[in-house]
């Protein structure tokens, strides 16, 4: 590509002839029409110009189902390109030749016989979009060693690169290739501790036998085609600086860093904002899925410059997961630090889902009955509320060893990542109201207290009267809870949107968390359609139906634990923040004539419509 008279037909022809492939001029394929209105000296608009791309469409698919093809073809606009790649995006390379405007001209005007006059090149510089995902080539350098340059980059490199070969990065790297995608793969060498990790993963696979494997780092980037993409899947925090400033010194203008770990969205945005002042791009991308899903398709959700998301855009919705309608579950989230952000959310809805289906647990076990017994009790209403994690709970509970159930065996103590703590802070950051998740969070710290609880429980009663409740009356309350849940992760997306101008998209959110991630359920497929239309969940007529017939189950189930020592923090958040956020007068205003009166902090009035705010000297004067 390129304006006229950069060599598209000399280089093009050169490169056939090198790769073994035809080569077609795109200026053969224009219409009588056009040809005749550039030989009169006018310049092509959009609509003269669109059958002809088409045509350039058809025959670039044509030519893939043999062995595919190079055309010469100016592609000024992005849009062009676009049009150009359709349905066959993951296949083309774009080469963009460029040169000084008087090296263009005489070569134009030394051409013979060509319908496209000198006079109309300042219009293709005109119209002329510099593609960021192109291998750039000036072409003040000889043809021979220009079509040197291009085989070497074209045939001996590699599309991707993936830096951290743990679990989720060799999953990624196997679905990459599986995808037909030719990667580069790198893991540091320690000596004694980490050696030799990226060829004993290539060995360890016959399908990766083709891939590129290092562990030095100039060697990897030095393998990869330019613009480079390369991710990261090293450890969230430090690491992920420290290999930044390991690969600048190697990086070129317009390569991209893609951080595919469980990044702090803050960190993000500084990491996107300095890397572009050296012309780098950097994309945040929240990967769910776990193992499984980095392999077979996960959930993406990238974030940053959106044109540097659609150099990767191929790549990352190819290995994604896909949804009933075969969308990928990856989808452009929106600028900055937007993607780590809504995996951040995510996590913190996973954390609440996760604790809300243990309350359910403890609640049965302190009926008596045993792990089978309750996986049967969830299965009862695995049609209306099923989602991934309730499946895996139900597995859970009938695994055995030895004859006896696992989950007995297994420590009370349950950690976390920090994803669930961010989401808190966040919430409190930007005065969201996001309870289950903190409470979710509070309760697996409580139980990192195990030593003190041990030593706590003899001291206090814990006998419970039999429950007045019978298992579909609880498993509606479980049912409530969750849609409550969801409602808060995605109130707060919503403001967060708001206030950082990210401009999300929460039903295309809630799509591609419909497959490949943790928290896909049926709740979330519904919610696509609802959140098309409302932004909070309780304005859907079919959700506040629901949430009507299922309070009276959650307002019973909740003091009926209480009242039996049960913890259930999540479960009577849930009602308590129905509860409130339904209420139309609150007793918030006895909180702020308290400020007022101990710190002056004033007051609105209701019987002033102005809005302005007032103080009162509430202390009586001493007599």
């Amino acid at each position: 590509m390129g304006v006229s008279g950069v060599g598209k037909t000399t280089i093009g022809t050169l490169l056939s002839e090198r790769l073994s492939i035809p080569y077609f001029d795109g200026d053969a394929f224009h219409p009588k029409e056009n040809i005749e209105k550039m030989t009169s000296g006018h310049p092509l608009n959009d609509n003269d110009r669109l059958g002809w791309l088409k045509s350039l469409n058809t025959l670039a698919k044509e030519q893939q189902e043999i062995k595919g093809c190079i055309i010469g073809c100016s592609a000024l606009k992005e849009k062009y390109r676009d049009l150009l790649k359709t349905n066959i995006e993951n296949d083309v390379k774009w080469i963009f030749l460029t040169g000084s405007y008087e090296l263009i001209v005489n070569r134009l005007e030394s051409r013979k016989g060509h319908y496209m006059p000198p006079s109309l090149l300042q219009s293709q510089l005109d119209s002329l979009e510099i593609p960021v995902d192109a291998i750039t080539i000036n072409i003040e350098k000889p043809p021979e060693e220009i079509v040197e340059m291009l085989t070497a980059e074209i045939l001996k490199k590699s599309d991707f690169g993936l830096i951290g070969l743990g679990v989720m990065g060799k999953s990624l790297s196997r679905n990459l290739v599986a995808k037909g995608f030719d990667i580069s793969v790198y893991n540091r060498h320690v000596p004694g501790t980490e050696e030799n990790i990226a060829r004993d993963f290539k060995n360890e696979f016959e399908e990766l036998k083709e891939i590129l494997a290092f562990d030095d780092l100039k060697s990897f980037i030095d393998s990869l085609q330019k613009p480079r993409k390369i991710m990261l899947m090293v450890n969230a925090g430090k690491a992920v600086d420290a290999v930044i400033d390991d690969l600048l010194p190697f990086l070129s203008e317009n390569d991209i860093i893609i951080d595919g770990g469980n990044s702090h969205y803050k960190d993000t945005a500084r990491r996107e904002a300095f890397l572009a002042e050296k012309t780098v791009f950097f994309i945040g991308a929240g990967i769910s899925g776990g193992e499984e899903g980095a392999l077979t398709g996960p959930s993406i959700m990238p974030g940053g410059e959106e044109k540097a998301y659609k150099m990767i855009k191929p790549f990352l919705e190819t290995i994604a997961a896909k949804d009933k309608k075969g969308k990928p579950c990856c989808t452009y989230i929106g600028s900055s630090g937007s993607g780590h952000f809504t995996k951040m959310i995510h996590n913190g809805i996973e954390y609440a889902e996760m604790q809300l289906l243990t309350e359910i647990y403890q609640i049965f076990k302190s009926t008596g009955k045993n792990p089978d017994e309750i996986a049967k009790m969830l299965l009862q209403r695995e049609n209306v509320m099923d989602s991934y994690l309730l499946e895996i709970t139900i597995e859970i509970l009938k695994k055995k060893e030895n004859g006896e159930w696992l989950i007995n065996k297994i420590l009370d103590k349950a950690e976390n990542k920090g994803t669930g703590n961010w989401t808190t802070i966040a919430a409190a950051e930007l005065g969201i109201p996001n309870t289950m998740i903190a409470s979710s969070l509070f309760a697996r710290y409580i139980s990192s207290f195990k030593e003190e609880r041990l030593k706590l429980n003899p001291l206090f009663s814990h006998e419970s009267n039999s429950l007045q409740l019978n298992s579909g009356e609880i498993l509606k309350a479980y049912q409530l809870a969750r849609i409550i849940n969801h409602a808060q992760g995605f109130k707060l997306l919503n403001e967060a949107s708001k206030a950082y101008n990210w401009q999300l998209n929460l039903s295309e959110i809630a799509r591609i968390w419909t497959n490949g991630c943790i928290i896909r359920s049926t709740l979330m497929e519904e919610l696509v359609n609802v959140l098309e239309k409302n932004e909070n969940l309780f304005y859907d007529k079919n959700i506040l139906e629901s949430v009507k017939e299922l309070k009276p189950a959650l307002s019973e189930t909740v003091p009926e634990c209480i009242k039996n020592s049960i913890p259930i923090p999540c479960l009577s958040e849930a009602i308590n923040y129905l509860n409130a956020i339904t209420l139309s007068e609150s007793p918030a205003n006895l909180i702020q004539a308290q400020r007022d009166y101990f710190g002056a902090h004033t007051y609105q009035r209701t019987d002033d419509e102005s809005g302005e705010f007032h103080h009162t000297h509430w202390k009586k004067a001493n007599l």
